[in-house]
């Protein structure tokens, strides 16, 4: 059965890495598996100390998003454009 943590507690955890303790000694200590512990410890570190799952997402990133997907199905169109006109070229001769 899964295990579920609050953030506190991961909080918590992370910093103790932090301090200087190993995963290892961590994972003994509160019986929490040492690859668990660490991927806290990444997760601490890039979010700043927030391990809630919810991310606010602003319009510029979503238009930003929007505007990726966009280029990279034109490119595609491009590509397969440049490979039909390619082949009609050469059967042309």
């Amino acid at each position: 059965m899964k295990r579920h943590f609050d953030n506190e507690f991961k909080t918590m955890i992370a910093e103790l890495l932090i301090s200087g303790k190993t995963a290892k000694e961590v994972s003994e200590e509160y019986n929490i598996q040492d690859g668990v512990i660490r991927r806290w410890r990444r997760e601490y570190e890039a979010k700043s100390g927030d391990f809630s799952k919810k991310r606010v997402v602003s319009a510029g990133e979503l238009e930003l998003k929007r505007l990726r997907k966009e280029l990279q199905e034109t490119k595609l169109e491009r590509d397969i454009l440049k490979k039909a006109v390619s082949i009609f070229s050469k059967s042309g001769n």
